[in-house]
């Protein structure tokens, strides 16, 4: 699919916009006071109400981890175009804060794993221990904006910059979906920012803070963070879709039937590690039951397992384990049905 078939990128906008209207849906208080009761036949209500131009929660979603960062630096332009240009339904973007508060993308909170700041800054980092970080909340954005963030990946994207979270929305917009996390909140509310605030005042401005405020341009926000999607929900009354991100639970606080009720009192869906499915097919099942969707993560080429191959993976975790989403760094992998 190219950037140019507008019908169909219009109508997967359509079917994109049914699934953030399904997903804030969940979360109504009408819908939580019966989830208990008829939880399960509800889903399937759900499943089965089929409107012209509508995706059910039954067909899998493709989010594209950091864009397609198999084969473009993460969270570059250059990534989201590509995963565009291969497919995905959604496209990720981690958001940071520079010094003078502006969200840029970028996974790290620090700047030396995927750019030169070391080079073009190399007395601006703060000593820890034995290593040296280069925190991106020490740097202005004009400051970023010199640093080449494509180098490190190979030597055809050299020069490539770390891009504003405008920037990737104006890319992303009316093509796919956006997929922007909430990366070490308090850490930042450390430093006096509220990362949710500026997250909803950059949606506001562009008109996407609402489900279906832009049928082409739907929004999911993510965080490992319950605080932060709890002052999102609760707080600033968001009512785009969240999902709780989830890498271990080592009390046994959350995959549980009880955890997972009390995860949809302030979140969508889970977005789990892919071996805490593995290792317990069932939490699929106990996540849908409590009204939740699932989207694990992460699918990629150079880490397959015992699988042949990536898309045979995913297509085991989509139609064996029946997980509703997945984020992958290969998104031409991405195996439909």
């Amino acid at each position: 699919m190219t950037r140019n078939n507008l019908p169909i990128r219009r109508e997967r906008g359509r079917q994109m916009l049914a699934i953030g209207l399904l997903l804030a849906g969940l979360l109504g208080g009408l819908l939580l006071t019966l989830r208990h009761q008829d939880g399960r036949n509800r889903r399937m209500s759900v499943r089965e109400t089929g409107q012209s131009g509508q995706r059910s929660l039954s067909q899998k979603i493709l989010v594209a981890h950091r864009g397609a960062s198999a084969y473009a630096p993460e969270h570059t332009l250059a990534a989201y175009q590509l995963a565009l240009d291969q497919g995905a339904d959604y496209v990720e973007q981690d958001l940071q804060i520079t010094r003078d508060g502006q969200l840029v993308c970028l996974h790290d909170e620090t700047l030396e794993r995927t750019t030169d700041v070391e080079t073009i800054f190399p007395d601006r980092f703060r000593e820890e221990g034995s290593q040296r970080r280069w925190y991106v909340a020490d740097f202005t954005l004009d400051e970023i904006r010199q640093l080449d963030a494509g180098s490190w990946f190979h030597t055809d994207f050299t020069g490539t910059r770390v891009p504003t979270w405008q920037e990737a929305i104006d890319l992303v917009r009316g093509h796919a979906g956006l997929y922007p996390e909430t990366k070490a909140p308090e850490a930042y509310g450390a430093r006096g920012f509220s990362m949710e605030r500026l997250v909803m005042e950059v949606l506001r401005r562009n008109r996407l803070d609402q489900p279906g405020a832009d049928p082409a341009t739907p929004v999911i926000l993510q965080s490992f963070s319950r605080q932060s999607l709890q002052i999102l929900r609760d707080e600033l009354k968001c009512r785009l879709p969240l999902v709780f991100l989830l890498n271990s639970d080592p009390q046994g606080e959350w995959l549980q039937r009880d955890g997972l009720d009390r995860i949809a009192g302030f979140a969508n869906g889970i977005g789990p590690a892919k071996r805490l499915i593995e290792n317990d097919p069932a939490l699929v099942s106990r996540a849908h039951e409590a009204g939740l969707t699932v989207t694990p993560y992460t699918f990629r080429s150079s880490s397959i397992g015992s699988y042949p191959s990536v898309r045979a993976e995913m297509e085991r975790f989509l139609y064996t384990y029946g997980v509703d989403a997945l984020f992958t760094d290969n998104p031409d992998q991405f195996p439909r049905r």
